[in-house]
């Protein structure tokens, strides 16, 4: 299908393979630019390998170490990683990016970041321990919520109301870019540390093109149902 392009924005048909063909070319436009995002994001998720760390034994000297990197996957990375994605956003709509932009969450919308991110993974724990499926489900749903919380300044739950409505009909495509994105690390892992960091840059752009392609289709959800869409 032909796609259009609306303010020189990157503009998919809301496919998976058109999401990550024009990921592809994003991540070129602004190559340095995102490089050093991704790459100082790499290096703030290395605190949260605490709480990854499985002794063989317990040890009650390890609880303090696993609290404080929980701690910090949510009150630091996970909410600067709102603001990464956030970043690929504006360079889907071909807007100037700096680094700083990274950290834009603790000015636009923190408190509603943190708590977002809380919740969004509470329900998909509990969706995967529900036989996996419902996990699987509310993660493909649930898919556009830091891109609400940070560009469009949503609170927490109403994020999450808007997620789902606008991801309906684009379920599948959400998963079928998951499983590629699989595919795609795996691929990284080949040529080490620089293959990872493409990987996430072009996973990342894929992303903010579909939510971007979506939002310009159908606008965003208001509380009485109907939908609206802002002149950008």
């Amino acid at each position: 299908m032909e796609t259009i392009e609306s303010n020189n924005a990157y503009v998919s048909d809301t496919s998976t393979g058109d999401n990550y063909s024009k990921g592809w070319k994003l991540i070129f436009t602004t190559f340095i630019e995102l490089l050093v995002v991704t790459l100082v994001y790499a290096v703030i998720q290395i605190p949260t390998n605490g709480f990854q760390f499985r002794p063989d034994g317990f040890e009650w000297y390890l609880v303090p170490i696993v609290l404080l990197a929980i701690g910090y996957g949510i009150f630091i990375s996970g909410p600067i990683g709102y603001s990464v994605q956030w970043v690929f956003l504006r360079a889907v709509r071909r807007e100037k990016i700096e680094i700083k932009d990274m950290f834009a969450v603790f000015e636009r919308n923190y408190w509603n970041a943190v708590i977002a991110g809380l919740v969004t993974t509470i329900i998909i724990v509990i969706g995967f321990f529900m036989l996996i499926v419902p996990g699987i489900i509310f993660a493909c749903r649930l898919a556009f919520v830091p891109f609400l919380v940070i560009d469009r300044n949503m609170e927490a739950l109403e994020a999450l109301k808007a997620s789902w409505a606008m991801t309906k009909g684009h379920g599948w495509t959400v998963f079928f870019m998951g499983l590629l994105a699989v595919c795609i690390v795996i691929a990284g892992l080949l040529v080490l540390i620089f293959g990872v960091l493409i990987s996430a840059m072009w996973i990342s752009a894929a992303f903010a093109i579909l939510y971007h392609s979506v939002y310009l289709k159908q606008g965003i959800p208001t509380t009485n149902g109907t939908y609206v869409q802002d002149v950008e």
